[in-house]
């Protein structure tokens, strides 16, 4: 089977293979997932490189700013809550990478606008 060539929707590189699951539901779902400590969705924050689909599962490859962040641990368990609510999505996987570390330059326009940058 082929990977679905890959689009990037919101600074995410998306790949869809999903006739039951709506991508803008599942971008909606990230960006009500805030960062704490800077007050910023995970999305504007350019946290998440990747979003697959494929069938009832959703696959999120994302970082944080630093590899220590004390809330790791609250921040994938909200993302893990908010993909499980959108509607057809029966699994998800959260994978967190650092490879590429997150820099400023990820946040999007936006979110620098948000954080009066």
């Amino acid at each position: 089977m082929t990977e679905p060539a890959a689009t990037t929707r919101r600074g995410v590189l998306v790949f869809d293979d999903s006739a039951t699951t709506d991508v803008d539901a599942v971008l909606d779902a990230l960006e009500a997932v805030i960062d704490p400590e800077l007050g910023l969705d995970v999305i504007h924050l350019g946290l998440v490189y990747e979003v697959h689909l494929a069938g009832t599962s959703v696959t999120v490859t994302m970082t944080l700013t630093t590899p220590g962040c004390p809330l790791h641990g609250v921040i994938r368990q909200d993302v893990e809550r908010r993909m499980e609510a959108v509607s057809g999505v029966r699994g998800v996987d959260v994978r967190l990478t650092w490879d590429p570390p997150w820099t400023p330059g990820r946040i999007l326009p936006a979110g620098r606008e948000r954080l009066g940058w």
